[in-house]
């Protein structure tokens, strides 16, 4: 999606609609494209926060930018409540540029004490929720010849410390269903792009541990976001190192590639033993009304 001289995209008065946006990554990424002038509306299952959200971003912003902050009801693991997040913003602003799907969940512990309602609520919003944003946006970018789906994911969608067993099947399967979808949308105009950070500082990852790579802060992927839109390519690392190390780890025999990743990933299973850092943050996964924003 580069303009016609090769220039890089230009975020002014784009349309970008973001979800899981109440606080943490959703909440810089929305204040990064509003500070660069997008129109930005944010979507998070925690109406109540996600309007304060987008009342103290506009504020920050204004009279630096053009860019706006608006704030929608969404549950990404509803059809129905997905479909009116994205025509309430299109009856505000017009046709959507650019959606980022960044809603996320993670129960961290033994694949075997992990609640059987855990690993639903991963695969619902993980998952299955990337899966209908791309379907009920994609199509209408299509139909027009242009638009970007940034979805944020995780290193985990390459590699699978141990205790994160369900969220990492959810971001290989993130990762796997882009790399098919973005075959089917080539020549279309419409760019598909995955960004797999490491661990962020958010409560989505409180208690767990980074292994060899250094935490990151949610600015960094604000800020991977911005430059994936105005530069558009397919893959993102944080950090940059992570994806050819994969790519070369599996050119390993097993041996040698296990003594690599027991060097380098973390076990969150002894991370969390015996702590209740986490506590908090999984009883309120494991409710009916549990979170979906954050993203590591």
């Amino acid at each position: 999606m580069r303009t016609r001289s090769g220039q890089p995209v230009a975020l002014k008065g784009q349309v970008v609609a973001v979800t899981g946006a109440a606080k943490g990554i959703g909440r810089e990424i929305a204040r990064a494209l509003a500070s660069a002038g997008a129109r930005v509306a944010i979507g998070d299952l925690d109406a109540k926060e996600v309007r304060a959200t987008a009342t103290a971003l506009d504020g920050e912003i204004a009279g630096s930018s053009t860019g706006a902050v608006e704030a929608f009801d969404l549950d990404v693991t509803d059809t129905a409540s997905f479909e009116a997040f994205l025509a309430g913003i299109e009856s505000r602003w017009g046709p959507i540029d650019v959606l980022v799907n960044n809603a996320g969940v993670m129960w961290v512990g033994s694949f075997d004490a992990e609640p059987e309602n855990a690993a639903r609520r991963q695969l619902e919003v993980n998952l299955h929720g990337v899966i209908r944003g791309v379907k009920l946006a994609a199509p209408a970018m299509r139909n027009r010849g242009h638009g970007h789906i940034v979805t944020i994911a995780s290193a985990a969608s390459k590699l699978s410390p141990a205790g994160e067993s369900t969220y990492a099947a959810t971001k290989h399967g993130v990762y796997g269903y882009l790399k098919g979808v973005r075959a089917e949308l080539a020549g279309s105009g419409v760019q598909m792009s995955i960004i797999m950070p490491g661990v962020v500082d958010t409560e989505l990852a409180a208690g767990t541990a980074t292994g060899a790579a250094k935490l990151l802060r949610p600015t960094d992927v604000a800020g991977a976001v911005v430059s994936v839109i105005e530069r558009p390519r397919f893959e993102v690392t944080l950090p940059a190192y992570v994806g050819p190390l994969a790519r070369w780890a599996e050119v390993l025999p097993q041996r040698a590639r296990d003594f690599l990743y027991r060097a380098m990933l973390p076990d969150q299973v002894a991370a969390v033993a015996g702590t209740s850092t986490r506590e908090t943050y999984e009883s309120h996964l494991l409710s009916d009304d549990g979170p979906t924003r954050g993203e590591s």
